[in-house]
């Protein structure tokens, strides 16, 4: 099977949109109403989180077997950050302290990191729902070949990134060779059970826009995937979500580097919906950074927009029904049917 051609990340090419910093500035270049005075206009604001966390999100590390194009994480093979013990056992402590019910485990690719099914099995154990974002073709390494019978003993839930239900689409975004590897690991995945009717293993796709605009309805875009994804190549899943792309990161570089990154903000900023501010995931999500550090979303961690409190610190006194820190890029999220 072919091997994934990689792409540098803006890290290996010295590029300045490697800087969190950087990106912010460049953000708030942009001509555009400030976030936190849309949502006032439209009578949703300000953003407050609720009075408990429903979802611990953890990023483990930036390392990942791919580079993808639209990547906001700027994750790739030459990153080294990694979450250390200290910060893993801090998170499993808060699960089973604060009786979080859902565990999110994101990266960079999350198998990577070497305590990987550990967290797993104690979150488990600690009766909570696990939610693994998997890029697919991990799971056809060598030394990964385990995962996908793992995933089925532990009911993992799995939320697969998967940009088009075809190579040409796929590959253009997350590198050559990548559908073909995800074709083969959801092949598994169904083999196991994964996406079959009754069990109860979740199988979700998640998809992005190529280029600067926003996703197609997710509803219509479902029709169509499982449609093609079972009659090209025998493939069932649960549910597909779209996901508008943040203007951070490579996403950004690309917006920037080709001209079109005022327009895109503005697309956002024209499509903004209030319907879609009460079920935002940063009101029910704490996002916590692979050194420990705390956010209200993955996006802001990117961004380096970070909380006061680390995990090691924290109480929920300190974050319950906190005011939600906003920027410009948070207008993805609010775009039209908003980001699942």
């Amino acid at each position: 099977m072919a091997a994934i051609r990689l792409i540098p990340t803006l890290r290996r090419q010295s590029h300045p949109l490697a800087d969190p910093l950087a990106q912010q500035q460049m953000l708030a270049a942009v001509p555009a109403p400030p976030f936190a005075e849309t949502l006032a206009a439209h009578r949703v604001g300000p953003l407050r989180a609720g009075s408990r966390v429903e979802v611990l999100q953890i990023n483990v590390g930036r390392r990942c077997n791919q580079t993808c194009r639209h990547c906001h994480v700027d994750a790739g093979p030459d990153r080294t950050e990694i979450m250390p013990p200290d910060v893993v056992a801090a998170c499993l402590d808060l699960l089973a302290r604060w009786q979080i019910p859902v565990l999110d485990i994101t990266g960079g690719a999350p198998e990577l990191h070497p305590a990987f099914a550990e967290i797993v099995r104690r979150a488990r154990a600690l009766g909570c729902h696990v939610i693994d974002r998997c890029n697919l073709t991990i799971a056809q390494l060598p030394n990964y070949r385990y995962l996908p019978r793992f995933f089925a003993e532990q009911q993992v839930e799995i939320i697969a990134s998967l940009p088009a239900p075809d190579p040409a689409g796929t590959d253009g975004q997350r590198g050559d060779g990548v559908f073909a590897l995800s074709i083969a690991t959801l092949r598994e995945l169904n083999a196991l059970g994964y996406g079959q009717a009754g069990s109860g293993l979740l199988l979700n796709l998640i998809a992005n826009p190529t280029g600067p605009h926003l996703p197609e309805p997710q509803a219509t875009l479902e029709v169509r995937w499982r449609s093609e994804l079972a009659e090209r190549y025998g493939i069932v899943f649960n549910r597909l979500y779209t996901l508008t792309n943040v203007p951070i990161s490579r996403y950004l570089a690309y917006l920037h580097e080709s001209g079109q990154l005022d327009d895109y903000i503005q697309l956002l900023v024209q499509s903004f919906n209030p319907a879609t501010v009460a079920g935002l995931m940063c009101r029910t999500t704490l996002s916590v950074g692979w050194d420990g550090r705390l956010y209200d979303c993955d996006f802001n961690q990117m961004l380096d927009i970070a909380l006061p409190q680390t995990i090691l610190d924290v109480t929920l006194s300190d974050i319950a029904n906190r005011e939600i820190r906003t920027a410009a890029h948070c207008y993805a999220c609010t775009a039209a049917a908003g980001s699942t």
